[in-house]
């Protein structure tokens, strides 16, 4: 007699939602207009649209191949050439937390594995901790943390009237946490908005971290696209040198277009040497339960670039160029519009920093874009500047315009 048939285990499984990202370029891909335009990725593309292969990465990368080296198991908390170099990079050579231990890295997956390895670990620590992120932040800093079992609220910061920060409510707001929270900073070039906090203010911010009892958690994904490598971490050390914990994720995959590698970090400043150990003993038992160990090729890469003195300065050549074309890519774009629309200022494009910009596009003009011009950006009026090029600007300038209109 046969046995009763039962659901299957996945029947009530939901769909669930596209990325709206990912979506945006599914979208963009089924588009046949050849003069199609996509701000909605958040990846650097070179003045022909391509994402780039950086010249220092191709030097390091044949000196690899040429070296024959094996590629056995990592140890858990990776490359330790890699970790070391990322620690310098992020905290200064000479940072306190550096000479005197309180500082580990482990290599991660990427800046948001980085995030995930912070995530889980806080939630061993303080489960009973409420999460908080800017509003609006990246997607996916929610979707983490909630992930991790917290419960995530926001704290104000971008302004649409003025197209900046809403810098005294953000700071009235974090005044009034209660102790032991988590707080979510964007160190530099803030994911989406493009708008990022002045020296005076992070010192504000950190006053407040401090009397509050926070617990400050840094995601510094975009080192270099700002002002300058050292300027952008300049958050990172200014809490490295005060606070303890302090939590940071990073990651590679812009800053040396290595997008496919996965080359992140997370780290963590400690108050003493001995909390420090202790807690990179516990860290390491989370990336042993998640993934055991990680990939060697990418870190191998970074590790040659960051150390290798020929290479170091060719990447940050080449880093800096990125920067300047996607400043050069703003002022043409305020530029363009400003001619065409008489009356509208869109020099809040040259005050916000890195790949994106929040500009006020509403979903209905957002929609027009695509429907009328091919241009794909987030419904949220989010664009990616680093895929504006000359090729493309006038187009898009001139379509916004006419959806401004």
């Amino acid at each position: 007699m046969n046995a009763p048939h039962s659901p299957s285990l996945l029947a009530a499984v939901p769909m669930a939602p596209k990325d709206p990202i990912l979506g945006i370029t599914e979208l963009f891909v089924a588009d046949q207009n050849p003069g199609k335009v996509n701000l909605g990725v958040g990846v650097y593309y070179d003045e022909n649209g391509k994402v780039p292969l950086l010249e220092c990465v191709r030097r390091a990368e044949q000196q690899r191949v040429q070296s024959g080296a094996p590629k056995p198991y990592l140890p858990i908390d990776g490359l330790q050439a890699y970790d070391q170099a990322v620690q310098a990079l992020v905290f200064g050579a000479d940072a306190p937390a550096l000479k005197d231990k309180r500082a580990i890295t482990v290599q991660a997956l990427g800046g948001t594995g980085g995030l995930k390895i912070g995530a889980d670990f806080l939630r061993l620590l303080s489960p009973g901790a409420q999460v908080w992120i800017s509003e609006p932040s990246w997607e996916n800093h929610r979707a983490l943390f909630e992930g991790a079992g917290f419960k995530v609220g926001t704290y104000p910061y971008f302004d649409p009237a003025t197209r900046g920060l809403r810098f005294e409510p953000m700071l009235a707001a974090l005044n009034g946490l209660p102790a032991g929270d988590i707080l979510v900073l964007h160190s530099c070039c803030h994911n989406p908005t493009g708008v990022d906090l002045a020296p005076e203010q992070w010192q504000k911010v950190l006053a407040v971290v401090r009397s509050r009892g926070l617990v400050p958690f840094l995601d510094l994904a975009y080192q270099g696209f700002g002002d300058s490598i050292d300027a952008d971490a300049y958050a990172a050390r200014l809490f490295a040198g005060a606070a303890s914990p302090v939590f940071l994720s990073s990651s590679f995959s812009k800053s040396l277009s290595l997008y496919g590698e996965r080359v992140g970090a997370f780290s963590l400043v400690a108050g003493n040497a001995d909390e420090a150990a202790r807690a990179l003993s516990q860290v390491k038992r989370i990336v042993r339960a998640n993934y055991s160990n990680p990939p060697t090729h990418g870190s191998d890469i970074v590790a040659r670039v960051l150390t290798t003195p020929e290479l170091r300065t060719l990447w940050e050549q080449e880093l800096g160029g990125m920067r300047e074309r996607i400043k050069a890519m703003r002022k043409a774009l305020a530029d363009g519009i400003g001619k065409r629309v008489p009356g509208a200022d869109w020099s809040f494009v040259l005050r916000q920093n890195g790949l994106f910009s929040y500009t006020g596009l509403t979903k209905a003009q957002v929609e027009r874009l695509r429907a009328e011009y091919s241009i794909y950006a987030i419904e949220t009026g989010r664009i990616c500047v680093a895929a504006l090029n000359a090729k493309n600007i006038d187009y898009v300038a001139e379509a916004i315009a006419r959806v401004l209109r």
